[in-house]
């Protein structure tokens, strides 16, 4: 066993916010605290924050840098890492490059895309700034073969792979919601309802039996008013969300923009085929064609899941393990001292 680390994770995505990054970051936490490495989460749970214009689920930390400072030298880590590109994340590469302090990063969140569809910003303007966050980086890692290639052909440098996981013992093919009352086949989207996710793509589509959405976000009261026929049932966690994603007969992600798509694992794990769109994430979750469908025709991908094996799911997922992910991480990180 390699030496104790003493880690600093700095992140704009904590709790109480619940998304894919969050999740991951905190089986991080979990799981190297249990290899025996210290671990310290700063978040903007900690600081004055102001909710994300468009999204006040989200909360920004306010002109962080002091404080932040602080909280560094009370620590003093011996590797850090920023997850990610928020107002916390700039101030911690910040005083790395100040300390000359060897730093990893990693790339979550396509939020070029996520600016343009939400601002109107062009992409290649967001693209500039985010290679210049990570260019000091020693590593950035990021979860997918399609992923680490895009980001290589836009100029990013020193790209590592850090997959990720599933909680096989959570996510599982019982219980199953029998979803009563409502009509058959269930197509399940489970995630933020938020204009990147493509959701109208989703609910647009005409299929039989029922289209159920859960989560939150900004976009929900929008698409209820607009697609009345669909159930929004809002947040579900814990043992709700696991049986919610067992008792669908297909999972549906629209999203376009996502760099894994978490969701997709916990389907499959599920026992639930999955049906998208075949772009970054599900290209590189989905590569059984017994376990889902990708296709630009979403619907024709919705009809033929129907059919995929729900045992393949399973064992698909079987692959994706935590632990393999947290060694990845660990093995990137650079020590500094300590």
């Amino acid at each position: 066993m390699s030496a104790p680390l003493r880690l600093l994770i700095v992140t704009d995505a904590w709790a109480p916010q619940v998304n894919g990054v969050v999740r991951t970051l905190s089986t991080m936490t979990e799981m190297l605290r249990a290899h025996g490495d210290t671990v310290e989460v700063i978040g903007p749970d900690r600081f004055n924050s102001l909710p994300m214009p468009g999204y006040k689920e989200i909360r920004l930390a306010v002109a962080p840098r002091r404080k932040l400072a602080r909280l560094v030298d009370a620590y003093m880590p011996c590797a850090v890492h920023i997850a990610t590109e928020g107002p916390l994340g700039w101030a911690m590469r910040g005083i790395c490059l100040r300390r000359n302090w060897p730093f990893t990063t990693a790339f979550h969140t396509k939020f070029a895309e996520y600016l343009k569809a939400r601002a109107g910003v062009p992409a290649a303007w967001s693209w500039r700034v985010l290679r210049h966050f990570h260019a000091p980086a020693q590593a950035v890692m990021a979860a997918t073969p399609s992923l680490r290639r895009d980001l290589a052909m836009r100029g990013f440098t020193r790209v590592r792979p850090w997959t990720r996981g599933v909680d096989l013992s959570r996510f599982r093919p019982e219980p199953r919601e029998p979803f009563d009352g409502l009509p058959r086949p269930i197509f399940l989207y489970a995630g933020r309802v938020a204009v990147e996710k493509n959701l109208a793509a989703f609910l647009a589509l005409d299929l039989p039996g029922t289209k159920v959405v859960i989560g939150d976000g900004p976009q929900r009261a929008e698409l209820q008013r607009r697609y009345p026929a669909a159930q929004f049932l809002g947040y579900r966690e814990n043992g709700q969300l696991a049986r919610s994603y067992a008792g669908a007969d297909v999972f549906v992600f629209p999203s376009r923009t996502d760099t894994f798509g978490l969701v997709l694992l916990e389907a499959l794990a599920s026992g639930t085929p999955v049906a998208a769109f075949p772009v970054t994430g599900p290209l590189d979750v989905v590569t059984d064609p017994r376990i889902g469908v990708l296709d630009e025709d979403l619907r024709a991908a919705c009809l033929r899941a129907l059919s995929c094996s729900r045992d393949a799911a399973r064992s698909h997922a079987e692959a994706f393990s935590w632990k393999a992910s947290m060694a990845q991480f660990r093995e990137t990180l650079v020590r500094f001292g300590g």
